[in-house]
């Protein structure tokens, strides 16, 4: 019998530890949303105060306050008061506008959104299959995964292997959920960010929502969230997210 060919071998070597990888991160995406299936959300109100840095990543360029609200299907409002000025962000689908501080309503381009960080931080769908997917779109590999220990307390990290600070990956805690994400910046999908979710705090029996949020690129704050407070079932008014009453605010 003739010998195997080196890049056989390496297929034969990897595709059972390719599998076993994308078992296990399958299994922390079900364990994790098994325990929290209990809870069932139907909208958030979230206040916070936002940060945002000049380039250096060290001095704060601007700050203000956010409320968000988030309500399914897929729809999102974000008003905020940055240094005196009031901007409301609306998602509505595949669909967003902005409301300028002067009163102007934009349509804002697919190119020029960015992920959701709310939704990457407390993810609340409850399809493993759907997160998973969601992740994928972010440049996240479901077939490698790795554990860690981070303060102390088990992660399971999903799209990188041990060791790899570089790829596109989501660190799930079996208990509070995502606590970093490294995804691809948009729109060219070249450079990466760096999402960190802490301060987890309970906001229903088996759900924690992050009380700080930082995002990097390239190992630079961009961005910092903390949370003052989180509202769920609130009954957040379908109006709110109505791009047509939106033009008519004044």
């Amino acid at each position: 019998m003739r010998a195997l060919g080196p890049l056989l071998i390496v297929a034969l070597v990897l595709a059972p530890v390719s599998g076993r990888a994308a078992d296990e991160a399958r299994r922390a995406v079900v364990s994790f949303l098994d325990r929290i299936s209990g809870v069932t959300v139907t909208d958030l109100t979230i206040r916070q105060q936002v940060t945002i840095y000049h380039a250096d990543g060290l001095h704060p360029h601007s700050t203000g306050d956010q409320v968000l609200y988030v309500k399914g299907p897929h729809r999102r409002r974000v008003e905020q008061m940055v240094d005196g000025r009031r901007e409301v962000h609306l998602t509505v689908g595949g669909r967003a506008w902005v409301r300028l501080a002067d009163g102007r309503v934009e349509d804002v381009p697919r190119d020029r959104r960015g992920p959701d960080r709310t939704d990457l931080c407390a993810p609340l769908t409850r399809r493993p299959a759907d997160l998973l997917a969601e992740w994928r779109n972010l440049g996240v590999r479901d077939d490698v995964s790795h554990q860690v220990e981070v303060r102390r307390r088990p992660v399971t990290v999903i799209g990188a292997k041990a060791g790899d600070r570089d790829s596109p990956a989501v660190w799930l805690d079996h208990e509070y959920g995502v606590v970093r994400v490294i995804a691809r910046t948009l729109p060219t999908g070249r450079g990466l960010v760096d999402l960190t979710c802490s301060e987890h705090r309970p906001v229903a029996s088996a759900l924690y929502f992050p009380h700080r949020q930082e995002l990097f690129s390239g190992g630079k704050l961009l961005l910092r969230l903390i949370v003052h407070s989180v509202t769920i079932n609130g009954s957040v008014p379908d109006a709110l997210f109505d791009p047509d009453a939106l033009r008519r605010e004044r």
